[in-house]
């Protein structure tokens, strides 16, 4: 199955809105806050956890790259398709699902910029710290693929300190939910942590539960 066969594939199931092959938008997906770039064979915008899977499920049978993508701010290079194949831009995924004030929690997809989450939460008496430069185009995907910081993280921390959960799917799409509501949670392996920072190497992060 070439490329193309998979494209046809996910727009059968994605809808023909969900990717773009033309010229343009290869090229407006080809860099990020970097200088380098390079151009991707397709760009694919889910809305769902679900249409994020299938998209993965198919990539991976086929060996195609699936390159994850938010805002693009990014200054490490994380997000160029170095070897071609499919950026997955997570960027129309920013619903702010739940602001769960008992808790002391939001639960939110990885498309929400940052400051407009901090704004959200504000309204309700709540307090994100998080604060990286690019606060007003970042994702909350992007923050936590890189373990976002900024100026306020010397005394409050960096976006690690607060994850309480996350919705992350493997390569082959496999659906892993991590971590919870709750405030203690000391057993067994800490996969939670070892998503963040992660730059995208180990999975696509779908949803997050922040403190």
């Amino acid at each position: 199955m070439t490329v193309e066969s998979v494209l046809k594939e996910i727009r059968r199931t994605l809808g023909e809105s969900a990717v773009r092959t033309e010229p343009a938008a290869l090229l407006a997906y080809s860099y990020d806050g970097t200088f380098q770039q390079s151009i991707p064979d397709a760009v694919v915008a889910p809305r769902t956890t679900e249409e994020v899977q299938t998209l993965l499920r198919l990539a991976n049978e086929e060996g195609i790259p699936v390159i994850t993508r938010g805002a693009g701010t990014s200054l490490s290079g994380g997000t160029i398709p170095v070897s071609g194949g499919i950026v997955l831009v997570l960027a129309g995924m920013d619903r702010i699902l739940e602001i769960d004030r008992a808790n002391g929690v939001v639960l939110v997809q990885p498309g929400v910029v940052t400051g407009d989450l901090q704004t959200a939460v504000e309204k309700e008496g709540l307090f994100y710290p998080p604060d990286p430069a690019s606060l007003r185009q970042s994702t909350i995907g992007g923050n936590l693929a890189t373990n976002a910081g900024g100026p306020r993280s010397v005394k409050y921390g960096v976006t690690r300190d607060y994850v309480r959960g996350l919705t992350v799917l493997l390569a082959d799409g496999t659906r892993l939910d991590l971590g919870g509501r709750i405030h203690k949670n000391a057993t067994g392996y800490q996969l939670l942590h070892l998503f963040v920072g992660s730059e995208g190497t180990l999975g696509v992060i779908t949803q997050a539960i922040l403190k």
